[in-house]
């Protein structure tokens, strides 16, 4: 019986790397570390912001995001033109990623990195040129080496996930001098808020004298807007207008705008919830080290377990006794910083692990 004609797709589809979006925990008695959410709900004033949207859902948002735009302008004091609001960091970086990078361009980015970049490039059809981490670090010096001329953008996750290991000033002022002026540097800050250390430089400082680096921030992690995709892109004009242009219209919907806009008023009191996750970070990175496990330092809200062929038994026995975390391969488990209870419950399981591997 012959065959109806199917629809033809690029011939590589079939060795495109897949993102792995974190699992929704299977039942209410898993507690989920796995997704590097933020484990506190909205303040108040950001709830009494969406239900004031939700009356005007029959109505298109704001296409330009002015309101949002405005406030981000004011906290990050940068003109109005080089914020470009968006679905997220993650949407931005494929809208740069499709201006900039096609047919037998390059993008050169550290390895192992957040997992959805080399899905992005290919979506642009360019080709990823992944650089091995040194020390759980972006290798800078490995990753300038590696810019041809048929580079176009060049990555650098600042915290990195899933490592959550950060980039200093010094090494990272010495890349930037390194890359050409016409290669696009994509400074992604996703995690920014949670740096407490003041060696990590503020990508917003650095793009002020370098039209060629962009920054990314969202506003899912330390704000806790997940689940309404909105973030942000800081460039100069040029690059903001190419962003512009390619991003869809009313990309970023109301209730995120709204949410957005009354958590950047609030900022003050998220702050006091990122300084209690960066303060479960350190108790828990001493509780996992002391136990045993290596644990790189963390300026996000994770920490990182490279536990090689092990992940994976790691990772089931965790679920197995109510914790999900987040697996890569046979290369390391990304865990999440959660409540003081989920936090303690995860400590507890990796100890008994580690007693059960010493036995």
């Amino acid at each position: 019986m012959q065959q109806d004609p199917a629809p033809r797709f690029r011939v590589d589809v079939a060795g495109l790397p897949r993102y792995v979006p974190g699992r929704a925990a299977p039942t209410e008695l898993v507690e989920k570390l796995s997704s590097n959410e933020n484990p506190h709900p909205p303040l108040p004033s950001v709830v009494d912001a969406l239900g004031r949207e939700l009356g005007r859902v029959n109505r298109y948002p704001d296409p330009r995001s002015g309101e949002l735009v405005a406030e981000l302008a004011t906290a990050l004091s940068v003109p109005d033109d080089h914020v470009v609001p968006g679905t997220g960091s993650l949407g931005l970086a494929r809208d740069l990623l499709a201006a900039a990078a096609g047919a037998g361009d390059e993008v050169v980015l550290a390895w192992r990195s957040f997992e959805a970049y080399p899905v992005l490039v290919w979506a642009a059809g360019a080709t990823p040129v992944p650089v091995p981490l040194r020390g759980e670090r972006h290798d800078l010096a490995a990753m300038a080496a590696a810019v041809t001329d048929r580079t176009r953008v060049v990555v650098v996750s600042n915290p990195n996930n899933p490592t959550g290991t950060a980039v200093r000033r010094a090494e990272l002022e010495r890349f930037l001098g390194r890359v050409p002026e016409d290669v696009l540097v994509v400074l992604d800050e996703a995690y920014r808020e949670f740096v407490d250390d003041a060696g990590v430089p503020d990508g917003v400082e650095l793009y002020r004298r370098r039209p060629n680096v962009v920054v990314l921030r969202t506003f899912s992690k330390a704000y806790g807007l997940a689940r309404l995709r909105v973030g942000y892109a800081v460039a100069h004009p040029a690059v903001a207008a190419v962003l512009r242009a390619c991003t869809m219209p009313f990309a970023v919907n109301g209730m995120a705008q709204a949410a957005a806009v009354a958590s950047l008023r609030a900022r003050s009191e998220l702050l006091e919830r990122v300084g209690s996750v960066v303060a479960e970070r350190g108790r828990v990175t001493d509780a996992l080290r002391s136990a045993g496990y290596t644990v790189p330092e963390s300026r996000a809200n994770f920490v990182w377990l490279r536990l090689g062929s092990g992940s994976r038994p790691f990772a089931d026995a965790c679920e197995a006794a109510g914790v999900m975390v987040r697996p890569f391969g046979e290369e390391g488990v990304r865990v999440t910083i959660g409540t003081p209870h989920e936090n303690d419950h995860l400590v507890k399981i990796a100890r008994d692990l580690a007693v059960r591997e010493r036995v």
